[in-house]
């Protein structure tokens, strides 16, 4: 997960009231090329190629079962979405559209929890960098271990990042770039290079050369596989520039398959150069990146280089909490005009970041990472806010895919600028793979693996499913509670279809299949729903 959260091809102007009105930004075309580039560049991270590594050659088993029943059909789905669905508003257009607003504002609210969650796990790995730049080991790995360290270390990174964003997103932007560079991609080819010259020279490697296929009947050794739905996280961005491909049919796919090669290629061979110098049994889901660097140049005499590669990558960990910080904010923030969150929450400082949100949003943060007082180690704290940040999100996932069957029945008349193939044979495999995969990773997150240590079961599951009920009740409380003064007078988000049409959310469009509405049709509809806004006022 590495991109920066928005709603759509839209951006946003502040006005005087101290609010942000959404503008259009989009233009320009897009090739498969570029497309492909885009979706790998916003899926690729190193972070958690330590927690497939347990299972040796089998990791390359779960990073191609989670392409086939994840990454492949959520990505065909929501490029239908993007399409058919062009203004601004992303998910929450697409949500809204099939379920009513209710269920937009909380498929939105999901995806910048799910942010938020995931906070705390880059936090930590964060904090580990920072304790790898030193020497000797052993005084790093005591350090990575430290609870208070990890703590005070992975607050302080937070809340800099955040006084940083109140300046203005161009400072995060560039430390977003940067980071990207030296903390993602070339620390990525170093440690590929290295793990391919290593095996080169014959040298001793600890790869747990295991079955293909994992043990499906012990179900406590494949749930670390579950976090891999997460890594593939973030397609429900993309999909809506598809808009801006010269032939989004012919060429999404093409970009979809050529993406999926190349991140699974790329997951794959990280994750066994880590396997290489790195027995299964000792791999820690925090620091063994760091560690595989550090075997790796000591081998060629060369360990002080390790030292060397935890400073990029701890820079790449403060790049990408600088964009992030404010990222899935300002896409809550479009939606929240429509009057889901106060007025007070919605203001914006000079340089046009909404500070309220950004506090709310650290307070979340701070408690979440207090669970490492509660939990017996920093690695059982890491996995279990990476599972609760893979169950949100997949959440929010199956209420994308079920928007799409129902969007499929009430509008099947609609224009689609892409279409997954196949008719409706093509849409039951799609949905039925790929709701069936997001069931499978959601249940088995809820489980505590067998390869770490994680103290009571009780306790684990515990704080899971009361943590993902509250936060799943949140938005849902947040949308009974709102009054029509909260809607942004300048914020003129363009009308549902369902609106145009004057009729609810679950009724089938009047809009027959095979019609085309004319263009004075559209244009008189949508004056008819801007004219009547107070009637919609209470969405």
């Amino acid at each position: 997960m590495r991109e920066n959260r928005s709603t759509g091809s839209s951006g946003s102007q502040t006005t005087a009231s101290g609010r942000k009105k959404i503008v259009s930004t989009a233009g320009g075309s897009i090739t498969m090329a570029a497309m492909a580039i885009m979706i790998i560049t916003s899926i690729l991270s190193l972070r958690g190629l330590p927690s497939e590594a347990k299972y040796g050659v089998q990791s390359i088993f779960f990073y191609l079962f989670a392409a086939v029943v994840f990454l492949l059909p959520f990505s065909l789905v929501c490029a239908e979405l993007a399409s058919t669905y062009t203004k601004s508003g992303g998910l929450y257009r697409w949500v809204s559209e099939a379920f009513g607003p209710r269920w937009g504002w909380t498929a939105m609210y999901l995806e910048w929890q799910t942010v938020v969650i995931w906070f705390p796990t880059v936090l930590m790995f964060g904090a580990a960098s920072l304790a790898y730049i030193f020497w000797p080991e052993s005084f790093d790995e005591a350090l990575a271990s430290n609870k208070v360290y990890t703590l005070v270390v992975a607050l302080f990174i937070y809340w800099a990042a955040t006084f940083n964003a109140f300046r203005g997103q161009r400072s995060a932007n560039l430390l977003s770039t940067y980071g990207g560079l030296v903390g993602t991609i070339i620390p990525g080819v170093i440690l590929i290079v290295l793990g391919v010259i290593y095996v080169a020279l014959g040298k001793h490697d600890y790869l747990a050369h295991v079955s293909f296929f994992p043990d499906f009947s012990n179900v406590g050794t494949i749930v670390l596989a579950a976090s891999i739905f997460l890594f593939y996280a973030g397609m429900e961005i993309q999909a809506v520039h598809i808009n801006d491909m010269k032939n989004p049919a012919r060429d999404f796919p093409k970009a979809v398959f050529m993406a999926i090669g190349v991140i699974v290629l790329l997951y794959a061979v990280g994750t066994l150069v880590i396997g290489l110098v790195i027995p299964s049994e000792n791999i820690n889901l925090l620091q063994s990146l760091l560690v595989a660097y550090k075997g790796l140049w000591a081998s060629f005499d060369l360990s002080w280089l390790g030292n060397v590669m935890a400073i990029f990558i701890m820079f790449g960990v403060i790049g990408q909490v600088s964009v992030l910080v404010t990222g899935p904010s300002t896409g809550l923030m479009a939606v929240a005009q429509s009057g889901y969150l106060p007025p007070s929450i919605q203001k914006t400082n000079k340089n046009g970041i909404n500070t309220p949100i950004l506090l709310v949003q650290g307070v979340f943060v701070t408690l979440l990472c207090l669970l490492l007082i509660v939990l017996p180690t920093v690695e059982s704290a890491y996995q279990i806010m990476s599972q609760m940040a893979t169950i949100i999100y997949l959440i929010m996932v199956l209420l994308i895919y079920g928007a799409f069957i129902r969007l499929r029945h009430t509008a099947p008349g609609k224009k689609r600028g892409f279409k997954v193939p196949g008719g409706l044979i093509g849409e039951i495999i799609v949905c039925t793979v790929g709701i069936a995969g997001a069931l499978l990773a959601l249940v088995l997150s809820y489980l505590p693996p067998s390869q770490i240590t994680t103290g009571s079961p009780l306790m684990y599951v515990g704080i899971i499913l009361v943590g993902v009920g509250i936060m799943v009740a949140l938005p849902l409380v947040v949308y009974s509670l709102r009054k029509s003064s909260w809607r942004n007078p300048d914020a003129h988000f363009y009308p549902f279809d369902w609106q145009i049409e004057g009729r609810k959310p679950d009724q089938v469009s009047k809009w027959a299949p095979g019609y085309e509405p004319t263009e004075q049709e559209v244009e008189d509809a949508e004056t008819n729903a801007i004219s009547n806004h107070a009637k919609f006022k209470h969405m």
